[in-house]
């Protein structure tokens, strides 16, 4: 099936409503067993957008690589935030999100007056004025920017981190789960880059002990929701 370009439908009718700066967010790392969590921030205006660009999950790691830096150099602005994967631990999930969106906006060279955000969860809130968008990452051009954005930055920071740890994997599964790191896992325990408080360490008898429980009410819970477990 044919892949549907992103428009600026949303952002028109944001615009309308009197929003002048209109930027796209969208995260990378959520589901990760190891790395931070990272939100990417682009205002592209109302341009055509460059050919091919879509929701970087359906963009093969070429097309992604070869996308990032002619996207760079074609917004009006971007910027990158992130959480580490200690702040995860410590605050859960969807605070982290917004630590890191928050740490992306503020990065920006211009003051929003309007955010578009995938996913139908509003993890930002206020002061911004924020417009949630299911797979507004295959169909917003600005939260697709920063899809491919934040995407392979991500990528390439945990491929950096994977060269003390090659046995974990990380420039291939980029933290996530998969065969080579739950092996690893099993037999090394957890780095110093993963998180601690995640799922897959009840799977884990050996390292179990590692596992940090969060006093944040409800924090662990909403965390739990949203991992994945090693499956074994």
């Amino acid at each position: 099936m044919p892949i549907v370009p992103p428009t600026h439908s949303v952002e028109r009718s944001l615009r309308r409503a009197g929003a002048k700066v209109v930027v796209g967010l969208d995260e990378v790392g959520r589901g990760a067993w190891a790395g931070p969590v990272t939100v990417g921030a682009a205002v592209t205006g109302l341009r055509r957008a460059p050919e091919g660009l879509t929701d970087s999950k359906l963009l093969t790691e070429l097309r992604r690589q070869a996308l990032a830096p002619v996207l760079a150099d074609w917004v009006t602005a971007y910027a990158l935030g992130s959480a580490s994967p200690q702040e995860c631990d410590e605050l859960g999930m969807t605070a982290a999100l917004r630590l890191a969106a928050v740490r992306a906006l503020e990065a920006l060279p211009v003051e929003p007056d309007a955010v578009i955000l995938d996913g139908k969860h509003d993890y930002l809130g206020g002061p911004w004025r924020v417009r949630t968008v299911i797979k507004g990452d295959q169909s917003c051009v600005c939260v697709a920017a920063a899809s491919v954005l934040a995407k392979v930055h991500r990528d390439g920071l945990m491929a950096e981190l994977g060269e003390a740890h090659p046995e974990f994997g990380f420039a291939d599964n980029a933290g996530y789960p998969s065969p080579v790191h739950r092996a690893a896992l099993e037999e090394y325990g957890p780095t110093e880059h993963h998180r601690l408080s995640w799922a897959y360490l009840d799977a884990l008898p050996k390292w179990r002990h590692l596992k940090r429980v969060r006093d944040v009410d409800g924090a662990a819970q909403g965390c739990a929701d949203e991992q994945l477990t090693l499956g074994f």
